[in-house]
């Protein structure tokens, strides 16, 4: 299906983006086809009362306005691209995509990583402890997560460094330092928060669409040796820190609404503040359809709906002690992974830590070399049968500095 129908009046994702004539004037667009309307000077065109929201150089007044005003401006934006009186006037405001240039759509606040697929976890489990439970005890009961770095989320297109730290090769008996040798990508999926909340409350289940402002591709680089070395017993560091690439494009959470599913069914009952099987909960499943391309080549089709914790269980577990939320905070679900083998998100799957390389069409591939470039990319469901298409994410591996 061509880019045109994936991003038609049932999407319009918003982004950032510059003209060649005005490069330091970063401006709100939204993508419609293969074009980019500029949202702040159709604004002042029809005379919305949202002017001042989208003549921002980033999204972050937009999203802390609210549900109320996202559905305001979401319904403007259909109607001056779609509507036979206004479109010709919005059509002033289009910018061909491959005229101009993106940027990171909104300004990060904090990051947090999940770990909420199933078969991902199960896999790495089964890796790494051969001999023992491939799920820790905890796993089934809680979202499991970790706190990442705000400063190194990057957006698509963004080279990424090969990362140097310490690593313990085995039969090695002290560490060595230099650039990572296992280093690999996780296909994830993000979610962006608009709405904060205050220190010391919690966010609920049912407030989910409140606070989530849409949604983003992700791919959370990770040097697979350094983290395995560092990782014990604080979690994850230098080996995640260096470098998350997003998409360019953050889709509303309403253009999703087709795209809902109930999640897997769950063989441990969750607590009650993580319990969506109560009556009146929504569910917060997504039919996400993922594909890793390395160097062009498909290597992976991760399938979401099967991701064990949803968005909306992360939301809840991560403001239950009191944490308060941002906006611009983004969270991510982990590595998207199925339960067939071609449908693993990271190569340390794919590989089995390296003990089985991917045989491409330009050679093979156990982790990622330098020159390697990874795009992620995703469509879902949408109303009578269109579907939706969340904007690509690329990086390409650059040498160690």
């Amino acid at each position: 299906m061509s880019d045109t129908a994936l991003f038609g009046p049932d999407n319009l994702p918003y982004g950032l983006f510059t003209t060649p004539d005005r490069p330091g004037h970063r401006r709100v667009g939204v993508r419609f086809g293969d074009d980019v309307l500029d949202a702040g000077a159709a604004a002042a065109e029809f005379g919305s009362a949202h002017t001042d929201l989208l003549q921002q150089p980033t999204l972050n007044a937009l999203m802390a306005a609210g549900r109320s005003t996202w559905q305001n401006v979401r319904a403007q934006l259909r109607a001056w691209l779609t509507d036979d009186a206004h479109r010709e006037r919005a059509a002033r405001h289009l910018h061909p995509l491959s005229g101009v240039t993106l940027h990171l759509p909104f300004d990060v606040a904090d990051y947090v990583d999940f770990y909420a697929s199933e078969h991902h976890a199960t896999n790495v489990g089964r890796i790494f402890r051969p001999d023992g439970d491939a799920l820790t005890p905890n796993w089934k009961h809680l979202p499991i997560g970790y706190h990442g770095r705000a400063g190194t989320v990057v957006v698509s297109g963004t080279p990424v460094v090969r990362p140097q730290g310490q690593r313990k090769p085995p039969g090695e008996t002290a560490p060595l330092f230099g650039p990572s040798r296992r280093l690999d990508i996780e296909a994830e999926v993000g979610f962006v928060v608009g709405t904060p909340s205050p220190h010391g409350s919690r966010v609920g289940l049912g407030d989910f669409r409140e606070h989530v402002f849409g949604v983003t591709l992700l791919n959370d680089w990770s040097a697979r040796d350094i983290q395995a070395w560092e990782y014990v017993p604080l979690g994850p560091f230098l080996g995640k820190s260096f470098a998350t690439s997003v998409s360019p494009w953050i889709t509303p959470l309403d253009a999703l609404d087709a795209a809902r599913v109930a999640p897997p069914p769950r063989d441990v009952p969750p607590l009650p503040y993580l319990d969506d099987t109560v009556d009146g909960a929504e569910n917060w499943g997504l039919d996400l359809r993922l594909t890793v391309r390395l160097n062009g080549h498909t290597i992976s089709e991760p399938p979401f709906s099967a991701m064990y914790w949803t968005a909306a269980q992360q939301l809840a577990h991560m403001t239950v002690n009191g944490a308060s939320l941002r906006t611009g905070d983004l969270f991510a679900s982990g590595t998207v992974s199925g339960d067939a083998p071609e449908q693993r998100g990271c190569l340390l799957e794919l590989t089995w830590g390296g003990k089985t390389p991917l045989q491409l069409p330009d050679g093979e591939r156990a982790f990622l070399e330098d020159g390697d470039e990874v795009t992620l990319a995703a469509w879902a469901p949408g109303p009578d049968g269109a579907r939706i298409g969340l904007g690509e994410v690329t990086g390409r591996v650059h040498p160690a500095v």
